[in-house]
């Protein structure tokens, strides 16, 4: 909704409707958030304004054709993933005041993302059933790979969960989701709905964290875990990869971290 919100507030005026929305509204926004953030994060929001600009065209509320955004164009491995450091992380974290239900619904969210690196579309798809008291185990359903991963829940995120279903997830929710919306129609959070709780909290946190997506939070879970020696093929299986190609990315940026504070080679000649 972030991204609609920011979209509709720079081009349409408190007392115009959306029919006035233009081609050229539309262009000049994505140049403008082009301008501040990474190819691959403007892809996502360009396909959240794009369902948008479709679902007005056919309620008749905007004129016909103006979700037809040209995306820009990302190259497999063009860029590294953007991890965050830890302590980022925790300030993020403790920004989120766990005084309501959208306190204790965002931050449980947050905290999966950084401690287990779920992607936003696992988080989306949890049910109440998915966690096993007794074991201490979260079930995730991974799409990418088809499989189902069982998590060993920490002391902390078993807190972080049960405070959350015990004070802050009402009672009366017809739902299953683990997760679920405020608003009606009542139901499961989307994946984008997700994404954009995170672009929220990290707006609302005052961090720097212009321009970075909720999937920061899963490269950061699986930088710490290559920091303290987990193997690569242990690595992919739990973010759910394909293939080790995409888990060998992460290696290119600890590569890159290390020539940062490589000692220079002595000039053996010179003695």
């Amino acid at each position: 909704m972030a991204t609609i919100e920011e979209f509709l507030s720079l081009s349409v005026r408190p007392s115009q409707d959306l029919s006035a929305l233009t081609s050229e509204h539309v262009e000049n926004f994505i140049h403008t958030l082009g301008r501040r953030m990474l190819r691959q994060t403007l892809q996502h929001k360009v396909a959240h304004l794009r369902a948008f600009l479709r679902f007005c065209g056919d309620r008749g509320e905007t004129a016909r054709g103006l979700e037809r955004i040209h995306t820009p164009r990302t190259y497999r491995g063009e860029l590294p993933p953007r991890a965050l450091g830890w302590e980022v992380i925790e300030k993020l974290l403790a920004s989120v005041a766990r005084t309501d239900y959208l306190g204790l619904r965002d931050h449980a969210i947050l905290h999966l993302m950084a401690y287990y690196g779920l992607r936003p579309s696992e988080i989306a798809e949890l049910t109440l059933d998915a966690i096993n008291w007794k074991r201490r185990t979260l079930r995730a359903e991974q799409r990418k790979t088809r499989s189902t991963l069982v998590l060993p829940l920490a002391d902390q995120t078993i807190e972080v969960l049960d405070r959350y279903i015990a004070d802050g997830r009402p009672c009366d929710l017809v739902t299953n989701f683990l997760f679920a919306k405020v608003r009606s129609p009542v139901g499961g959070l989307t994946s984008w709905g997700i994404c954009d709780i995170f672009t929220k909290r990290a707006r609302q946190s005052g961090l720097p964290l212009d321009g970075v997506s909720s999937y920061a939070l899963r490269h950061s879970f699986a930088m710490r875990l290559l920091g303290r020696g987990v193997g690569v093929k242990t690595i992919g299986d739990l973010l759910g990869h394909h293939s080790l190609e995409s888990t060998c990315v992460y290696l290119r940026i600890e590569t890159e971290m290390l020539r940062t504070v490589a000692l220079p080679v002595p000039d053996i000649a010179a003695h």
